[in-house]
């Protein structure tokens, strides 16, 4: 894995959707992942090796030898991921502030008495460091 201090690169979807094969399972080789995406997403063996490829260039797979394959493992867990997932939808959408990203969801879908004890721990935790 990444030291904790590097941030994970930036992925595309398609490679999303094999980092999240590799996160449920790993390590696993080419045709397995192949084996599991191809028939849901349309892929060829030959779109996935590409993919495979662009990760290990972005340094965010591992590829040890096999015998003939090479297997290939997340270089970073999911969480690290989404964490820098959510933190650059919050700057594009919002600015990087909280308030509206909580109003927009709010104004989507009702929030449930628990939603709002939990941000209103949130928030007490928040105000305690403060």
């Amino acid at each position: 894995m990444n030291r904790p201090d590097t941030a994970p690169p930036a992925i595309s979807e398609a490679e999303a959707l094999v980092m999240q094969q590799l996160w449920e399972r790993a390590p696993q080789a080419a045709d397995e992942i192949a084996a599991a995406l191809g028939p849901r997403q349309g892929w060829q063996l030959a779109t996935v090796k590409t993919l495979l490829n662009r990760l290990l260039q972005k340094g965010a797979l591992t590829a040890e030898r096999d015998g003939r394959r090479f297997l290939y493992a997340p270089a970073f867990p999911r969480e690290a991921w989404a964490s820098g997932e959510s933190l650059s939808l919050i700057d594009r959408l919002f600015g990087g502030r909280l308030a509206p990203l909580v109003a927009q969801f709010a104004s989507e879908r009702e929030l449930k008495p628990a939603d709002i004890e939990a941000l209103r721990a949130m928030l007490a935790r928040y105000e305690d460091k403060t």
